[in-house]
């Protein structure tokens, strides 16, 4: 099977389900965005952060597949073929940061985005589930979606937060707090 079909050569793509629409689409924005997200999971996964990262960023990448699949669906009818983001994952990302915090200093200031190698790659990772959040967002005022999809990604940019915290703290990284530019007081 050749992996280039020219079906797009026009600047349209397909939906699962067959409906053909434009590349740049809503829809097609938001799957996008959750698919660079979950790429960029793949780049942290490779630069081997410690097996507690690893497990819990390889359960996200196989969630936001499931949410880029159910994005990539329109009709209603379709919808039932395919898993769908729900309260399980949810409560998962929640578990996890809740248990990730327990090792963790409190937080009495603002960071910087930085540290370990892995830990800068997921302060990234969280603006891109932001952005990705905004696109999903945006799609919704629009178009009918699956809302449990909003919610993961605000827990996850959550969790991708405290992942980047554990991971200068498990690095032996102390964490740069922001300096505010107005004088104290």
């Amino acid at each position: 099977m050749k992996i280039y079909t020219k079906t797009g050569d026009k600047g349209e793509t397909g939906l699962f389900g067959g409906e053909r629409v434009p590349k740049d689409a809503p829809r097609i924005e938001a799957y996008g965005a959750v698919d660079e997200l979950n790429s960029l999971l793949g780049i942290i996964r490779a630069l081997r952060p410690n097996k507690r990262i690893d497990r819990i960023l390889h359960g996200i990448q196989n969630d936001l597949f499931v949410a880029g699949a159910d994005l990539a669906t329109r009709k209603p009818s379709k919808r039932s073929l395919i898993p769908q983001v729900g309260l399980s994952q949810i409560t998962f990302l929640e578990n996890a940061i809740d248990s990730l915090q327990l090792s963790l200093p409190r937080l009495r200031a603002f960071i910087l985005p930085g540290g370990t190698v892995a830990a800068s790659h997921l302060h990234y990772a969280r603006t891109v589930c932001r952005r990705a959040e905004r696109s999903v967002v945006r799609l919704s005022h629009s178009e009918d979606i699956n809302q449990n999809i909003i919610i993961y990604l605000n827990r996850l940019s959550d969790l991708l937060f405290v992942l980047a915290r554990y991971a200068n703290r498990s690095g032996k990284k102390k964490e740069t707090k922001w300096e505010s530019p107005v004088p104290k007081r």
